[in-house]
């Protein structure tokens, strides 16, 4: 009797271990490929800029610059960071940014395809430049503003992000 119940206790444990909590993170970075006409145009501003250090993001379409690669605390799809960044378009309007000494907190999961993939590319404390084709950032449908009905990012639009990571929370 004394074994069966060490048994029953060890399976019990075991089925435990592996309940599913309603808070775990199902996020995954995904898979995209841009169209070549979206490559062609991410490739076009680097070219005109002179951006040679340039990587290919997996055969994504998307490139990205690592100016620091911090520490070895790398963010995960469940992480979050802590971040300064610019965004902007290929004409250089700013379209969203940090300003100062303010930074954002994000949970890294609920953004766009181009950062999921990326970030985890630098640890805390790395600098990374994104140069993102519309496929991995808003797509067709742009990014609208609800309460006022225009975009704040207009459909089909190449995004460039400078980002400072500073913390990442695991």
């Amino acid at each position: 009797m004394k074994y069966v119940l060490i048994i029953l206790s060890l399976a019990l444990s075991f089925t435990a271990c592996k309940k599913k909590t309603s808070n775990e993170c199902t996020s995954t970075a995904g898979t995209t490929v841009a169209p070549a006409a979206e490559e062609d145009m991410v490739i076009k501003y680097l070219d005109s800029m002179q951006i040679t250090n340039r990587v290919e993001l997996e055969n994504s379409g998307m490139y990205y610059v690592i100016d620091s690669t911090g520490n070895t605390k790398k963010p995960g799809q469940c992480s979050t960071i802590t971040i300064k960044y610019k965004g902007y378009y290929r004409n250089g309007t700013v379209f969203d940014q940090t300003t100062g000494s303010n930074s954002t907190s994000f949970t890294l999961g609920g953004l766009i395809e181009g950062w999921k993939r990326a970030l985890p590319l630098v640890g805390e404390a790395g600098k990374i430049r994104l140069f993102i084709p519309p496929s991995l950032g808003y797509g067709p449908a742009g990014y609208l503003d609800s309460r006022t009905g225009l975009y704040i990012i207009p459909p089909n639009a190449v995004l460039i992000f400078e980002i400072s990571l500073l913390a990442v929370t695991i």
